[in-house]
């Protein structure tokens, strides 16, 4: 059976490769699982070579299986026993048809399409290699060999199926946010800048640290995933001060606040929303009372702004009446006539003025 098995592992891989042809961690195990699902049955034992996406750290005594493999080899039951580093025998004979896979599958033959090869792959290995007559068999065909003599000896499928998942690591920052592919996703603000283990499958990811889960996220192929309960207490209070919430604190506090808000997040909301929680902070520093007064002042001002009622609120004139607006601002005026200045000469007309008075230079002779 490991002969077959490696030639149907070997195909298998055609069946799920990508097309930029990289055999990636995902790829590898959906390589495991087809081959098993062609046999209908686990071995007992798998021996692959000490490539990546099997083996993290090869070692004589003690080798370290990659986190999704060794998954994979605890769903199944199945044995990952690593061939020794610069062994070839270990696995002769599992390299031993790779020459007859490239030459009679890939040699002299175009595909239209990967599903086109893929389809072939499945093919391929029952009534083609399956059924050639095989030296190392004595002249037999693999799979007449397989059905006589090991067709039995393979344990039964799971009954559950295997979900595929990928593993890495991520920093939490600043922000609360990791960084997994091109999605950021948030974490409890207590593991701020710790390194976390990340599962991913297709449909959620999952954040372990110290071996425990802390954070588990439904999958998403880009942008930001934000849980607001994974902020502090204090930063959970701002996020929260929406619009609405603005608008809703304005109308306990007075009609001027509400109109005050109201014209703060008539233009665009988003931008000035920083203003609108500015002037709802300030009934937390003095008396709601004040601050309805201060708003009030500020429109009869005509500038009802966050810095205008917070000055106001310091200087303590919210409830002093506002000055009059219109014309001169109320001011008393101070006029002058003629009689006010002291030698003044009265202009004569110019027709009064005879060519005798007028000087060389042109001026009047008094």
């Amino acid at each position: 059976m490991v002969w077959v098995f490696a030639m149907v592992l070997a195909c298998s891989r055609l069946m799920f490769i990508r097309p930029v042809l990289k055999l990636d961690q995902r790829a590898w195990t959906e390589c495991h699982v087809a081959a098993f699902a062609f046999f209908g049955g686990v071995p007992a034992r798998l021996v692959p070579g000490n490539l990546k996406t099997g083996v993290d750290k090869p070692g004589l005594y003690d080798p370290k299986i990659n986190r999704s493999y060794a998954e994979l080899a605890a769903h199944y039951g199945v044995l990952v026993d690593p061939a020794r580093s610069k062994k070839p025998r270990d696995k002769a004979r599992i390299e031993r048809p790779m020459p007859y896979i490239r030459d009679s599958f890939w040699r002299g033959r175009e595909f239209s399409s990967l599903g086109q090869m893929q389809a072939e792959a499945a093919r391929w290995p029952a009534e083609v290699a399956g059924q050639r007559s095989c030296r190392p068999l004595e002249g037999a065909a693999p799979a007449a060999v397989f059905a006589a003599v090991e067709k039995d000896k393979p344990r039964p499928l799971p009954g559950e199926p295997f979900v595929l998942a990928t593993w890495a690591k991520a920093k939490t920052g600043p922000g609360i946010h990791a960084r997994v592919g091109k999605v950021l996703y948030s974490l409890p603000w207590r593991h701020i800048g710790k390194t976390a283990d990340v599962r991913v499958t297709a449909t959620m990811v999952q954040f372990f640290t110290g071996g425990q889960l802390v954070k588990t996220h439904p999958r998403k192929d880009w942008g930001k995933q934000t849980d607001y309960g994974d902020y502090p207490p204090e930063k959970i209070a701002f996020h929260m001060r929406t619009p609405a919430w603005c608008r809703r604190q304005a109308a306990g506090i007075g009609p001027a606040c509400e109109q005050v808000i109201a014209g703060l997040l008539a233009g665009n909301a988003l931008y000035q929303l920083r203003s609108a929680q500015g002037v709802i902070g300030l009934a937390g520093r003095c008396d709601p009372s004040r601050l309805e007064a201060a708003c009030a002042k500020a429109i009869t001002a005509g500038d009802p702004s966050y810095r205008t009622i917070k000055g106001i609120l310091a200087a303590g004139t919210g409830r002093d009446p506002a000055p009059a607006t219109a014309g001169d601002g109320g001011a008393a005026a101070f006029l002058h006539g003629p009689a006010s200045f002291a030698n003044v000469v009265p202009m004569r007309p110019a027709s009064a003025i005879t060519s005798d008075q007028l000087a060389p230079s042109g001026q009047v002779r008094s």
